[in-house]
């Protein structure tokens, strides 16, 4: 008989586990509420993710990176997120903006920007969104014209996580407008680039610690080695991006309901209501056991994602954007329950349950809005992806 194999996390990814769970405990989870309360980034988090070599786990030992799987940046992430959101959103970001050269880049373009990254001479920005093309990122109208061997950008880009902090990013602009998705390309912009500028910080009800900017691009130049894969098909690593790092997602949103799981659990044992700690009473008992199966549930279905996405299987569309969905909505509906758990005392910042439920809510919104997510999974499930499982 073939020998069955045990579906637990190995020791090493147990491990991984263990070791960014010491970190937050002693360098993210104590500046968490100041970052949020006073809108900063979390630049205790970043130096010590930094040192840890988790601010961007994915990238290849070849360039210098920790070279973790898909699996193992998933754990990082979420042990991140169960106590800062914000500071998830460094190695989410970092793989987000990163891994286009990852997967479509010259072998030149990887060497220079993935090992930079990886050393942490900074991050890693995505630029996807404009202001009339969010869901519908296609109807882009951010331009890249030749010039010679070089290439000129002119554009805006909207709800850029980590604008104004990264050092690099991954733009997509128009090189074809006559043909439509296909006629979209990628490129690495630099922040030093002569004529890129960012916008004021957006004004958010969560992840506070997260600058979002908007990304301006005013005849901005750079050589021709810069474009990411072959003219025409940026707008095609964008959307294979986008099936591998939907997981973070997913990540962050299992990582935040955790954390608003394990607070609930703490206060109900500790608080006394008629003679009595309020866990023993069944109609709090049945709103934990809720929450418990649910997270446990997003959980499971991220793991399996992210085996997926390293895999590079052939329902990973399905996959990322089910686990994505999924795990968001639990997310909203299990920190929300955790802010009734602690009654009033819930909807006061005094307690972290209250920015858990703020932050909560992106997790439903970007890298996808979750009915975008719904009509992808659908469109799955019509093509008998699942059917083949």
């Amino acid at each position: 008989m073939a020998d069955f194999p045990m579906f637990a996390l190995s020791e090493e990814h147990q491990a991984i586990r263990e070791a960014v769970r010491d970190v937050c405990a002693a360098k993210v989870a104590p500046y968490a509420a100041e970052v949020d309360e006073d809108s900063r980034y979390p630049e205790e988090a970043a130096q010590a993710l930094q040192a840890a070599d988790f601010h961007a786990p994915h990238v290849p030992e070849e360039y210098g990176g920790a070279g973790a799987d898909a699996l193992a940046t998933v754990l990082v992430i979420e042990e991140i997120a169960r106590v800062c959101m914000s500071s998830s959103l460094i190695p989410a970001v970092n793989k987000l903006g990163s891994l286009p050269v990852m997967l479509s880049g010259s072998e030149e373009l990887r060497k220079k920007y993935l090992t930079r990254l990886a050393a942490g001479e900074g991050g890693f920005s995505y630029c996807l969104s404009e202001p009339e093309a969010g869901s519908d990122a296609a109807a882009m109208k951010c331009r890249a014209v030749r010039d010679g061997d070089d290439w000129v950008l002119d554009g805006v880009k909207r709800w850029i996580t980590n604008a104004g902090v990264s050092e690099f990013y991954t733009v997509m602009a128009v090189t074809d407008p006559e043909k439509g998705a296909r006629g979209i390309s990628a490129f690495v912009v630099e922040k030093s680039d002569e004529g890129v500028s960012f916008g004021a910080k957006e004004k958010k009800l969560g992840i506070k610690g997260s600058p979002t900017r908007e990304v301006y691009l005013d005849r901005v130049r750079i050589p021709g080695d810069r474009m990411i894969g072959a003219e025409g098909t940026g707008f095609e690593t964008a959307m294979k991006t986008l099936d591998h790092t939907r997981i973070t997602i997913a990540a962050q949103a299992v990582g935040v309901a955790q954390g608003a799981l394990d607070f609930a659990l703490g206060y109900a044992r500790e608080r006394q209501q008629f003679g009595k700690s309020i866990a023993e009473f069944q109609g709090l008992q049945f709103l934990l056991a809720d929450m418990g199966m649910k997270v446990e549930a997003a959980r499971q279905l991220t793991y399996a994602a992210a085996g997926r996405s390293e895999r590079g299987d052939d329902d990973l569309t399905f996959f990322g954007a089910a686990a994505k969905c999924f795990a968001s909505d639990v997310a909203m509906e299990v920190t929300t329950n955790a802010v009734q758990v602690l009654g009033g005392y819930g909807y006061t910042r005094d307690y972290p349950v209250e920015r858990m439920m703020r932050d909560a809510k992106i997790t439903q919104i970007y890298e996808g809005t979750n009915q975008v997510q719904r009509i992808v999974i659908a469109r799955q499930l019509l093509a008998g992806v699942q059917s083949e499982l």
